[in-house]
């Protein structure tokens, strides 16, 4: 099994690296799609949230108000840390019973935004980062997301620094051009992945 972290900031379009490699052949294991799970309607990380933020963090059908808790969490560091206090391990641990599910052979890429702010680099064979100038974050927040510039300034803040994102990457995907562009980078990752995945 070769297991590599992918990582890159918010709007530098990891999740279009991630589906290029599902469809090659991955096992991809989405650690925000993970956090989403964890904190469903019923689920006791639901209602460790709803014990710490109050009622007000949910919406009428008793879900979780994700921009709510965004904006209450990306604006204050102390609460931030609160809230990941609660996901994190919850995240962690499924994503253990999915590893442990995945075939022995497998090449499993683990969608990982937080990557490099909690220093886990070491738990993978190679780290990919997918990386885009702060400008073209900033654009794609705003345009795409429908973000004021405020928030998507306060959410890439607080995210690592693209400096020390580059510093932890064995492998750098620019996502600055075409999606034709993408497809070739992500080709070529693709086949030394599967070339180390073989040496294993």
């Amino acid at each position: 099994m070769l297991r590599v972290g992918l990582t890159g900031g918010i709007g530098s379009g990891k999740s279009e690296v991630s589906a290029r490699l599902a469809a090659r052949g991955a096992v991809v294991i989405d650690a925000d799609k993970i956090a989403r799970e964890v904190v469903e309607p019923g689920t006791p990380g639901l209602s460790a949230v709803v014990a710490e933020f109050g009622q007000e963090v949910l919406l009428p059908d008793g879900s979780m108000d994700r921009e709510k808790v965004g904006s209450i969490v990306f604006a204050d560091a102390g609460r931030r840390a609160a809230l990941n206090a609660i996901v994190h391990p919850l995240v962690g641990e499924r994503m253990q019973e999915l590893m442990a599910a995945a075939p022995g052979d497998a090449i499993v890429v683990y969608d990982v935004p937080l990557l490099a702010e909690n220093g886990l680099k070491e738990m993978y064979d190679v780290v990919v980062v997918v990386d885009v100038p702060e400008e073209t974050q900033l654009e794609r927040l705003t345009g795409r997301r429908g973000m004021t510039e405020r928030d998507a300034r306060a959410r890439i803040a607080a995210q690592a620094s693209r400096q020390d994102r580059l510093a932890i990457a064995d492998h750098v995907i620019d996502n600055s051009g075409t999606l034709r562009d993408l497809d070739a980078r992500v080709e070529a990752l693709w086949a030394d992945l599967a070339e180390r995945a073989a040496a294993a």
